[in-house]
């Protein structure tokens, strides 16, 4: 046994969070490293879901909007997201994507900002879909789009920024951005600012109402294991919502939903994001996956170090199993720049991860030479970490 695997042992054998592995279906022989993009089933989703569809839908039928709680799952899950995101009750509703609430967002946002204020700022490297949004926001609100790097952020902002749209963590690289820094100049300039937490929520601290952040969304099945196409969330901060004005007002936020009143006078708090019927099946579905976070000792801050741990670690295999030049760390060294993935480049990126996924070890590719392994500390371990990298070694080598 190499010196790494014996490492590896002692680290799982010191590891606080093991215990929550099994409350997860992994594959046998799988180390699975992409629950950035699509996180695993907790063990007590399937049994949740049959009950909803079996006794909720099969035997209450309409019922349940009521006894079995339908009607205010919104707002009750998002007061369950809430602390894994540094937020009070009472902020963050739960419903529709991410790219839908990105929209409701921004164009809030910039209503929010007033008149005279007419740029949107949008991290260049956001993931695509955030531009896409940003620009039709713009269209909606006779704005122009600056699409700048995080760090060209503070430069570019002056009297005429309305919202600024940042990822919390880029999804290729992995690098985290500043947001206690980013926040603060957005706020300075007189803007608002709006974050993208899909790559940060249930991996790292977030701290919404720590720091002032105006409005963010983020997606429920990464780190939070929600499930596919698990519903996303918006966060209105609590000071802010009673100016939050929705550009898709629908009847679920409307002040009185079954007035059915022609007229539309939005309801109180953060429950004006929400928009039409909300989905059920799998609003419940993630409702039941955010139970692990239930347990003794189980919290962001436990989770965030052994993010790092694992990362660390994995860079550390990297660096013994791979020949030297093969692969290329794209994600930065520091701590405090870094969410809880790794992005290596590699010239023939796309042909080694088939070959490493046909090897047990599932991490991802990014176009045009990213191999991208993400780590969820609640159910990957030290040896998945050096079983990952020492199989890459042999594929590269």
């Amino acid at each position: 046994m190499s010196e790494l695997a014996l490492k590896a042992e002692k680290l799982d054998a010191a590891d606080e969070l093991a215990g929550v592995r099994s409350q997860f279906v992994l594959g046998g022989d799988v180390v699975y490293l992409d629950g950035n993009s699509l996180g695993a089933l907790p063990v007590s989703v399937p049994g949740r879901v049959e009950d909803v569809v079996r006794r909720q839908w099969g035997e209450l039928r309409i019922r349940s909007w009521d006894e079995s709680g339908w009607w205010t799952a919104p707002e009750r899950i998002g007061d369950r997201i809430a602390p894994l995101v540094g937020a009070a009750a009472g902020q963050i509703v739960v419903g529709d994507s991410t790219s839908v609430n990105v929209f409701k967002a921004v164009v809030a946002a910039v209503r929010m900002a007033g008149s005279g204020r007419d740029e949107i700022v949008v991290d260049a490297t956001t993931f695509p879909t955030d531009g896409y949004i940003a620009e039709s926001a713009a269209r909606m609100t006779g704005c122009t789009v600056r699409p700048v790097t995080p760090a060209e952020v503070p430069g570019v902002l002056g009297d005429r920024t309305a919202a600024v749209l940042l990822n919390h963590v880029d999804y290729r690289t992995g690098r985290l951005h500043d947001l206690p820094a980013l926040t603060a100049a957005v706020h300075a300039a007189g803007a608002v600012a709006v974050w993208d937490l899909c790559h940060s929520a249930g991996a790292l601290p977030v701290g919404l109402d720590e720091h002032g952040v105006d409005l963010a969304v983020g997606c429920t099945y990464k780190y939070l294991n929600g499930g596919p196409g698990s519903p996303a969330y918006l966060y209105v901060r609590e000071e802010l919502q009673d100016r939050f004005d929705s550009p898709l007002p629908g009847w679920n936020s409307h002040a009185e939903p079954f007035g059915m009143r022609p007229a539309y006078e939005p309801a109180p708090g953060a429950l004006r994001g929400r928009v039409g019927t909300p989905d059920i099946l799998s609003m419940l579905a993630l409702e039941a996956a955010l139970d692990v976070w239930d347990g003794d000792g189980v919290s962001v801050g436990a989770v965030r170090a052994k993010s790092l741990a694992l990362t660390d670690f994995f860079l550390e295999c990297v660096a013994s199993y791979v020949p030297s030049g093969r692969v290329e760390s794209v994600t930065p060294v520091a701590h405090a720049e870094r969410g809880s993935q790794v992005a290596l480049r590699c010239a023939d990126a796309g042909d080694v991860m088939k070959r490493l996924i046909e090897r047990g070890v599932v991490g991802d590719f990014r176009h045009p030479d990213v191999l991208r392994f993400g780590f969820t500390p609640l159910y990957v371990g030290f040896g998945d970490v050096e079983r990952a990298a020492r199989v890459l070694g042999d594929l590269v080598r």
